[in-house]
């Protein structure tokens, strides 16, 4: 967004709200990694944010205007990132989750079954 609306000749941004929303991002990006500094031991820290995150605290700081958002146009919330991986679920976890669901349509067949001849023999007695 920064290298969006720069002005090429002079550096700057013309922009007042851009450049306050820039700075603000800025701003709220070096807290979150001094603040991650600070709660891990400086050797380990990881200084880097994500980029959805980064993309997070831009969305928050950007006012909306008919439902856009300033400079940036619609948003895609629906659609994940393409780069993301499909998370891993162990086989093992989607096999007991079928048959769990197995056990249930079976169980809900026989209850079925079971009202089905109640109906009947109510119906026989009328």
């Amino acid at each position: 967004m920064r290298m969006a609306y720069t002005n090429k000749k002079t550096g700057q941004i013309d922009d007042g709200l851009v450049r306050e929303v820039v700075t603000l991002v800025q701003t709220q990006v070096q807290d979150e990694v001094s603040q991650l500094q600070t709660e891990d031991d400086a050797s380990t820290a990881s200084t880097n944010l994500s980029r959805f995150r980064i993309n997070e605290i831009v969305e928050s700081s950007i006012p909306e205007k008919k439902g856009r958002l300033v400079g940036l146009g619609r948003r895609t919330r629906s659609v994940p990132p393409s780069s993301a991986p499909p998370p891993f679920v162990d086989p093992e976890v989607l096999t007991a989750q079928l048959k769990d669901k197995d056990d249930r349509i079976s169980l809900l067949e026989t209850q079925m079954a079971a009202q089905q001849a109640g109906y009947e023999a109510q119906r026989r007695l009328n």
